[in-house]
């Protein structure tokens, strides 16, 4: 079913692997179809309640594949294929993590943004080099870089094409950890099992109450909290937490 990636579980975690090694997991638009394919096969799948998105010790991904963009016209980009699929992880409704290690340039540093948390190696490098190739990020470079590091650091990343070390990411808020390469992506999944074995409705609420955070004022996010928290309230998981929790049990979460 799919070329450019590989599908794997593990535990209550689905796995995306990036499996482009020659062109160091580069995006091309057949790619970011097979991703967000996968992504949403695994929003259906009960049994999965997060995700991971990575690709190699090498490279998560090394931005845009140039040999196709520099054959994509600018009508190709009006009619918007490629915003469509990215769109499919901004909305994707489960926790979705990124593992990254090595190269996380150009479009693969915006992939890896769309996701909920970073956990990378320290090999890792993030980049929006566009400005050499005489464009800009647009798949959301300029708008999250900006949102999580901040306007000074963001110009200098995006205008001068400043690579940025997974420390310096860690330390600028962009990735939640660094770790030895050889755990990086262990260590997301076992972050993204601990997540899946949460009440799955509440995780799906408390998901779309942070990221609206980023969009809101602060009154009118408070508000929105005050209504994803009464549909927790009004959900059977809610039942089951807090009996489990008199009972002295493990709950057992519907996801209703």
């Amino acid at each position: 079913m799919y070329e450019n990636i590989l599908l794997e579980t593990h535990g209550k975690v689905g796995l995306i692997r990036l499996n482009r090694p020659k062109q160091l997991n580069a995006i091309n638009t057949a790619t970011l179809s097979e991703i967000a394919r996968a992504v949403s096969e695994f929003e259906h799948h009960d049994a999965i309640g997060a995700m991971v998105l990575t690709g190699n010790e090498r490279a998560f991904a090394a931005g845009a594949d140039i040999a196709e963009f520099q054959q994509t016209s600018l009508a190709e980009l009006l009619r918007g294929l490629r915003a469509e699929q990215y769109e499919v992880l901004r909305r994707a409704k489960k926790p979705l993590i990124a593992a990254v290690s090595g190269f996380a340039y150009g479009g693969g540093c915006e992939l890896a943004m769309m996701c909920d948390l970073i956990v990378a190696s320290e090999t890792a490098r993030f980049a929006q080099p566009e400005i050499n190739l005489g464009i800009i990020p647009g798949a959301g470079g300029t708008q999250r870089l900006t949102r999580q590091i901040g306007k000074y650091w963001a110009m200098e990343t995006v205008l001068a094409g400043r690579i940025l070390s997974a420390w310096e990411a860690y330390r600028m808020g962009l990735v939640n950890r660094v770790v030895p390469i050889e755990l990086y992506l262990e260590e997301a999944l076992e972050l993204g099992n601990l997540i899946a074995s949460r009440a799955p409705l509440a995780a799906q609420l408390a998901k779309d109450a942070v990221n609206r955070a980023q969009d809101l004022p602060l009154e009118h996010g408070l508000a929105y909290e005050r209504s994803q928290f009464l549909i927790a309230f009004g959900s059977e998981d809610k039942q089951e937490g807090t009996t489990a929790f008199i009972e002295k049990r493990k709950p057992v979460w519907r996801g209703r």
